[in-house]
């Protein structure tokens, strides 16, 4: 027989006992985000609704996501979004959730856009190794006067990018490349500014990373095989399509920055800085081009 409906916090309260069963970190918050997600509530709004009742079709729904979270599947590809700054990306299981640090990398440009951006002409960016496109479509937003590319290994990770370009009515100074770095960008294509946030773990590292990013997150945008090798192509890459006084921002991993770093001026970057996550972790790269 089927179960009679209930009330929302009653649905909430053995939802998020069955996830502290199945060990799942923040029960409480993440029964809380799918529940919100699927009544189109904010979540601040479940707490002023704890009597509404469920029906059943809600019940089931919100029973078949709340198992998958107990599969360690993460909450942003259940609800298929993720808040990233002032913005709310479309994200699929093709592209790495957006990350808070990532966010930082972003916060730290625009808070910078008048020292770092002189110039009102049209600010030209590129953002490598893109995924959802979160750091370029969030600049093209925040700096009004740029025009961003976007460029990924992964044609369904584009494909991803172009839907939030869509979301947000920016597809008109947005330019999107299935690209393996810069080889089917157009020949003279130059910025003022490349972002990155390229895949920088180790495979070496695969047994520390936690099942919900191992089991469900594309390994194209999380490992790589050999760190220096890529990271040289990327520079080199990045270099070639740099503007004599571009800028680069690249995230990277805190336990090899400094190599990073050191590769960087070899290549002939220059007023290399490395900026701290609020982890004080160090994240960043920030450099530029002669």
């Amino acid at each position: 027989m089927a179960e009679q409906p209930g009330t929302l916090l009653y649905y909430l309260k053995r939802s998020t006992e069955f996830l502290e069963k199945k060990e799942i970190p923040n029960p409480r918050v993440d029964a809380e985000w799918i529940l919100s997600d699927l009544l189109n509530l904010p979540r601040i709004k479940l707490y002023s609704q704890f009597e509404m009742p469920l029906g059943q079709k809600e019940i089931d729904t919100y029973r078949e996501r709340i198992v998958e979270r107990s599969k360690r599947k993460p909450v942003a590809y259940i609800t298929g979004k993720k808040g990233f700054h002032k913005f709310e990306y479309l994200v699929s299981e093709d592209v790495l959730i957006p990350r808070p640090e990532t966010e930082e990398l972003v916060d730290y440009l625009w808070k910078k856009k008048e020292e770092l951006f002189l110039s009102s002409d049209p600010i030209h960016i590129w953002d490598l190794c893109s995924g959802s496109g979160c750091i370029g479509l969030s600049l093209t937003q925040l700096l009004p006067s740029s025009v961003v590319t976007l460029s990924d290994l992964s044609e369904k990770a584009v494909t991803v990018s172009r839907r939030n370009a869509e979301k947000y009515n920016v597809s008109d100074r947005t330019h999107f490349y299935v690209s393996d770095l810069d080889l089917a960008l157009p020949d003279g294509l130059e910025f003022d500014l490349v972002v990155s946030n390229p895949p920088y773990i180790p495979e070496s590292e695969k047994p520390e990373i936690m099942p919900d990013v191992l089991d469900y997150e594309p390994h194209l945008a999380l490992f790589v095989s050999d760190f220096n090798e890529f990271h040289k192509r990327l520079l080199d890459a990045i270099s070639k399509r740099l503007k004599p006084g571009g800028k680069l921002m690249l995230e990277t991993h805190p336990l090899y920055i400094k190599d990073l770093e050191a590769m960087a001026i070899t290549l002939g970057f220059v007023d290399t800085k490395i900026v701290l996550d609020s982890s004080k972790k160090e994240r960043f790269l920030f450099a530029k081009k002669l």
